[in-house]
């Protein structure tokens, strides 16, 4: 069995022996960049440890998984567009090393080097990988859709933000542990359960991805820590505090975010200041602890032996940040 950490390095290894079209090198040196730059490498790595729990030929699921990555950069590279985010795993954003033309270019490119990847699935598995896929796909566009609506969106549900979160981010990764378990050879009950798995382990992700904006080390996290509050970005934290809030309370919060407060510095340090009064932080911590439980409830269902699920829980507890 493979750990966190050499599939991690496979996926690395891949993604640097990717073949381009190199007719226009102005096209494809943003797609090196962005894919040059780390990250975690979730995605790829949760198909690769799922094809594992069932097969030792994990090259099966390889290309699929590098897809994935693409396509989950893709998705990155237009973000920050839409963001106006400067900063990516502490390096320049594409539009902002290039410019945003470049940016889009060279971002749609890459969702059709994803698709050349997925297609290089083993021809038995293709269609139905395929589809699973483009599924994921479409839902997460859905996801952003919701995400730029819910901008000017004064208050939204906590319901409403945990089902963009889910399509936006959860879908992805749930996707992935799915194309990763049908490339391994598992049934489709099986292949269903990881699917969930997948998807409350992206929701519990989400979850602390919200918790480091506010709280997390900026040198770790490569991200300007308190920036989705400077965005008034609707966060899990935010939309929770609006629900809670009250009295002079949400009429301080409102004011922070109608932009009067000229400062940013000061408006993160007083909205952080109203999140701690109202408890944010534990109610968050709480939420991504439930997901990750509901995760573990699903994995222990797989019809394999526990031996194999080892690396899987593993990667789990490390992403939440707590013991099995």
């Amino acid at each position: 069995m493979y750990n966190y950490s050499e599939l991690k390095e496979i996926v690395d290894r891949a993604l640097i022996n990717l073949a381009y079209n190199t007719e226009a090198a102005k096209l494809v040196d943003p797609v090196k960049y962005i894919l040059s730059i780390g990250g975690k490498r979730l995605r790829p790595v949760m198909a690769l440890m799922a094809c594992n729990l069932f097969s030792d030929k994990i090259d099966d699921a390889l290309m699929p998984a590098v897809g994935l990555e693409i396509f989950h950069n893709f998705t990155l590279v237009h973000d920050d567009i839409m963001d106006k985010a400067a900063v990516r795993r502490g390096f320049p954003t594409v539009h902002t090393k290039w410019d945003s033309d470049q940016a889009i270019l060279s971002g749609d490119v890459m969702a059709f080097i994803a698709n050349e990847c997925i297609l290089q699935t083993q021809v038995s598995n293709l269609l139905k990988v395929f589809r699973v896929f483009n599924k994921a796909a479409i839902e997460v566009c859905v996801g952003q859709q919701l995400d730029m609506d819910y901008e000017n969106t004064a208050v939204i549900t906590e319901d409403k933000y945990i089902r963009m979160i889910e399509l936006k981010t959860a879908v992805l990764v749930a996707a992935s542990v799915k194309i990763g378990s049908i490339t391994g050879g598992s049934d489709e009950k099986d292949t269903e359960l990881l699917y969930e798995f997948g998807k409350n382990l992206g929701m519990a992700f989400q979850m602390q991805d919200d918790l480091l904006d506010v709280w997390g080390d900026t040198r770790v996290f490569g991200k300007t820590s308190g920036g989705d509050i400077i965005a008034n970005k609707k966060t899990f934290p935010l939309v929770k505090a609006l629900e809670l809030a009250s009295g002079e309370t949400l009429k301080r919060l409102q004011e922070l975010l109608s932009g009067k407060d000229n400062d940013p510095e000061a408006k993160v340090s007083s909205v952080i200041s109203i999140y701690e009064q109202l408890k944010i932080k534990e109610i968050t911590e709480t939420l991504a602890y439930d997901y990750i439980n509901k995760a573990f409830g699903y994995l222990n269902k797989v019809n394999i032996d526990e031996s194999r699920k080892k690396e899987m829980i593993n990667t789990a507890i490390s992403l939440i940040g707590r013991d099995h």
